[in-house]
C-alpha cells in the first residue's frame, strides 16, 4: 500500500495545516478553492446525514476535544474519530478504496505529500550515546517529515553518525516525550513538540530547545474526499477545523500553534515567530518516499 499515492485520490478540498508538532493554516501556491458558507441549508444537510468520519494523525485527547466542540456547536452530527500514526492511515485509507468501502470523510495528515533537518551537534557527542530517544518515518508522518527536511539540510551523514549513538527506537512521535518524563532517556531527537511542553506544565522536569540550524515544520493537511458518505457534515466539520474557536482550542489544550491572526498563543510558551523553521516540500517528500525509508532502515538497522 506505500506506493498509492493521494493526489491519485478523489479529494475534494484540502487545506494545509503546520505543526512543528503543532497545527496551523499555512497558504498554498496554488488558488485555494472558494470557500463553503455555513449556510442553514448546509447545516440542516449535515445534520440529516448525522454523523462525520473524521481520520487523523493527532492525539486523540486533541481530536475528542474538538469532536465534543463540534457536536455541541451542531447537535445532531456525531464524529467518529480514528486516530492513528499518518501512514497508517494513509494505509488505511488506500485499503478502503482498494475494497471499495468509502468510509472517511474528513482526513488530517502530519505528511503534506499525502496530499499530492534540524541539527543538534550535541545529539552526536559521545555523552549522549544510550541517552537518545526517537521516533520512526515509517509509522509517523511527523517523523517521516522531519526526516525528510534533516537529510535534505544536512545530509545523510548526520543520521549515520546519530545512528551511532544507541538510539533507542520508537513508533510515534508522540512517544519520545513520555520515554523522557518516565526518565528512559534523557533526550529526544525528534518527535512532537507540543507534548513535550504539555509534559512541562504539568511538572515534568523538561525542556524543548529548539536547535539554531533550524527545526523541521510539519504540515498536517485536512481534506475532504470526494467520496465521503457525509458529504453536508464533512464540509462543516471542514470549516469548523479552520474557525477561530477550533484553532485556539487546539494551541491552549495540545500546545499547537496557529497562523490565525485572530489566535493567541499561550503565555509562557515560545512565540512561534521566534523558532527559525525549515521548508516543507510536500511534492519531493512524495518523490523520494520509499527512498527515505529504505535508507533510514539500513542506517538504524530498524
Amino acid at each position: 500500500m506505500r506506493n498509492r499515492r493521494f493526489s491519485r485520490r478523489d479529494v475534494l478540498k484540502a487545506s494545509t495545516l503546520l505543526a512543528a508538532g503543532a497545527v496551523f493554516p499555512e497558504p498554498l501556491k496554488a488558488a485555494p478553492p472558494e470557500p463553503t458558507l455555513v449556510s442553514p441549508a448546509i447545516i440542516q444537510a449535515a445534520q440529516k446525514e448525522g454523523m462525520v468520519a473524521f481520520y487523523t494523525a493527532m492525539e486523540i485527547p486533541a481530536a475528542e476535544n474538538l469532536s465534543k466542540a463540534f457536536e455541541a456547536r451542531y447537535p445532531g452530527i456525531t464524529v467518529r474519530v480514528r486516530r492513528s500514526g499518518a501512514e497508517r492511515v494513509f494505509q488505511r485509507i488506500g485499503k478502503e478504496e482498494e475494497i471499495r468501502i468509502h468510509e472517511v470523510d474528513v482526513v488530517c495528515s502530519t505528511d503534506a505529500a499525502h496530499f499530492i533537518r534540524w541539527k543538534r551537534d550535541g545529539l552526536l557527542d559521545p555523552r549522549w550515546n544510550g541517552k537518545i530517544v526517537k521516533g520512526h518515518p515509517d509509522y509517523s508522518g511527523t517523523i517521516f517529515t522531519a526526516t525528510f527536511q534533516l537529510a535534505r539540510d544536512l545530509g545523510w551523514s548526520y543520521f549515520e553518525k546519530l545512528a551511532q549513538q544507541k538510539v533507542m527506537q520508537v513508533q510515534s512521535a508522540l512517544d519520545p516525550p513520555n520515554k523522557l518524563a518516565l526518565g528512559e532517556r534523557a533526550v529526544q531527537a525528534d518527535g512532537a513538540d507540543s507534548n513535550l511542553l504539555l509534559l512541562k506544565e504539568r511538572g515534568a522536569l523538561v525542556e524543548a530547545v529548539y536547535a539554531i540550524e533550524g527545526t523541521p515544520l510539519i504540515t498536517a493537511p485536512s481534506g475532504i474526499f470526494r467520496s465521503a458518505p457525509n458529504p453536508n457534515a464533512a464540509r462543516l466539520f471542514q470549516s469548523f477545523l479552520f474557525s477561530v474557536e477550533a484553532q485556539q482550542m487546539l494551541v491552549d489544550a495540545s500546545a499547537l500553534c496557529s497562523f490565525y491572526a485572530l489566535v493567541r498563543e499561550k503565555s509562557g510558551r515560545r512565540p512561534l515567530s521566534t523558532i527559525k523553521l525549515m521548508k516543507t516540500d510536500p511534492a519531493a517528500m512524495e518523490a523520494q518516499r520509499e527512498e527515505i525509508k529504505a535508507r533510514y532502515g539500513r542506517i538504524f538497522g530498524v
